[in-house]
């Protein structure tokens, strides 16, 4: 009786924890683009608000004891800290420009750069079926940019600065976690102080700081309060992630994603009017169906790979 109470709490407390990175993960995206639209917030400036919030509630979390943090040398850093601040921000400018459908659609090609640079550059060599969903992964993506009525040249370009640099970035943290043997949360907890400290060099040059449109200017008490639950939300995500990641399987953080990129297009055609044609949506379920086959058979393979360690004398 106690091992089947103790196995619903575990459960519930699981179920929390998914509901949680869901509204958040979802809230990020629609709160972003509300700034964007309805407050003309700088990017760049909205990006460092995340950073300094995420680097003060990281630095909280660890007085609480809710991580340890290990001790690493900056300079080796510089270069993840640096893709950093060029992955949130692209992909930020991804979002401004684009409608939620292209911005959302544009991150799934992630997945086939990833395979690329991995590929090209780490000499890591993947499954024929493995390479072949990248084919309707791509043709999706393609599909809804082409009949995308608002179509929006410069949001292409970022977000396809984005993806080349969330790319990397992803790759990067897999390798640096590797070498300095720490976790997402031990290296998140240097890398914000550092991304912050760049932007925070490199935004005057960009962006006004002072005066009107700037992140010390004259903004109403809504729109500043709108920004700071934006950098409280964009903690959340990075807490929930790491803390789903350490307590559920690779199928269910894999099949949850996939669930919430359903929603976030969903309610981006709701809540923002965006226009969606047939060959749009045959775009959509064309990609949402490369990445749900790619998530199957690697998934398939990991698990392979695994019995076959285990079987072995």
């Amino acid at each position: 009786m106690a091992s089947l109470v103790h196995a619903v709490q575990e459960n519930g407390r699981i179920a929390a924890g998914l509901l949680l990175n869901l509204l958040v993960s979802i809230c990020i995206v629609f709160l972003n683009k509300w700034i964007y639209v309805h407050y003309g917030f700088p990017n760049m400036s909205l990006t460092l608000v995340h950073f300094v919030v995420t680097g003060l509630g990281l630095y909280i979390c660890q007085k609480l004891d809710i991580f340890a943090p290990k001790s690493l040398q900056p300079s080796k850093l510089l270069l993840l800290a640096l893709s950093f601040c060029g992955f949130v921000v692209f992909t930020n400018l991804s979002l401004q420009n684009n409608t939620i459908g292209t911005y959302q659609l544009a991150k799934a090609m992630t997945t086939p750069v990833i395979l690329v640079i991995q590929t090209l550059f780490y000499k890591k060599t993947f499954s024929a079926r493995i390479q072949l969903t990248l084919i309707p992964i791509t043709l999706g993506v393609i599909l809804n940019s082409y009949y995308d009525v608002k179509f929006n040249f410069l949001g292409m370009v970022f977000a396809a600065l984005g993806v080349i640099v969330t790319s990397l970035y992803q790759v990067w943290v897999g390798a640096k976690q590797h070498e300095l043997q720490v976790n997402s949360m031990q290296l998140l907890y240097y890398q914000a102080p550092m991304s912050s400290a760049m932007l925070l060099i490199v935004v005057p040059f960009f962006e006004p700081v002072f005066g009107k449109g700037g992140i010390f200017g004259p903004w109403s008490f809504s729109a500043l309060l709108m920004v700071l639950l934006s950098g409280i939300i964009a903690f959340m995500v990075n807490l929930s992630i790491y803390w789903i990641i350490g307590n559920t399987s690779p199928v269910t953080y894999n099949m949850f994603g996939h669930f919430k990129f359903c929603i976030t297009l969903f309610g981006g055609y709701v809540l923002f009017k965006d226009p969606l044609s047939i060959n749009q949506g045959l775009g959509i379920l064309c990609t949402l169906f490369g990445i749900l086959a790619y998530t199957h058979f690697k998934l398939s393979e990991q698990e392979g790979n695994r019995s076959k360690l285990v079987q072995r004398p």
